[in-house]
């Protein structure tokens, strides 16, 4: 029988460390998948920070780097520059990107540096213990905020890659989610042309994920795929932002 369909060369034989029904996992796969299509295994260096992800490293095989908490993009901008014929990406988690690293984020957009971010929004701080996070929905319970996340308190929810969108230096962001087959495929899709536009050299390019995190929601992992649409979506809705 014909086999068709089988592990990316991108993704190395190792179970990971992540939860039941985490998103990470799905994410590294597709990102292995568009590496693999694009034939650029061999040119691509990951920064992956701290964070769930942080040995994002030991799970794809291809050269990857570490960076301090929130420092991906600036990392990711001195390995870009000093190696230009390199694509380069970080793998980010809200926390990371909004939070610690927000600076790093804006001014690297700002610049427009022909980078590509996998961005990966679970609405909590996952690797911490379960705190708020700048993408916590209004009302959300989190380790920090146990009666919901309240505006008058915590302020809003932070729509990051609507705030990036402005920027000129900004060429491509799409918002996509796990919440099912046809959206991750849809996913697939936008991380694709994210790593094209920089073989390309088009420009700053970002794709965020709306990605389920039971073990910090108390959900299982189908009734978080539910809550992503029910939730998530609303407060932060998939498809092209710019």
């Amino acid at each position: 029988m014909k086999k068709i369909f089988g592990k990316p060369e991108a993704l190395r034989e190792r179970s990971t460390h992540y939860c039941p029904g985490c998103g990470h996992g799905t994410a590294h796969r597709l990102i292995a998948e568009v590496i693999d299509e694009l034939g650029i295994r061999e040119k691509v260096i990951g920064v992956a920070p701290v964070g769930c992800a942080v040995i994002a490293y030991d799970y794809w095989g291809f050269d990857c780097s570490e960076a301090a908490h929130g420092r991906a993009l600036a990392v990711a901008t001195g390995i870009k520059r000093m190696r230009p014929e390199n694509i380069v990406f970080t793998y980010q988690g809200d926390g990371d990107l909004a939070a610690i690293g927000t600076n790093e984020t804006i001014h690297a957009a700002n610049r427009g540096e022909n980078l590509t971010v996998i961005f990966i929004n679970n609405a909590i701080y996952g690797m911490t213990g379960g705190q708020m996070a700048p993408t916590t929905l209004k009302g959300q319970k989190s380790a920090t905020t146990p009666a919901g996340r309240k505006i008058e308190l915590h302020g809003y929810p932070l729509k990051i890659s609507e705030m990036l969108a402005l920027l000129p230096g900004v060429k491509y962001i799409e918002r996509t989610s796990f919440d099912s087959v046809p959206n991750i495929i849809k996913t697939r899709a936008a991380i694709k042309k994210a790593f094209q536009n920089q073989i390309d050299g088009i420009g700053f390019s970002l794709v965020e994920i709306l990605s389920p995190c039971p073990t910090y929601w108390g959900l299982t992992p189908e009734e978080s795929l539910r809550w992503i649409k029910e939730n998530m979506a609303r407060e932060f809705p998939p498809g092209r932002i710019k």
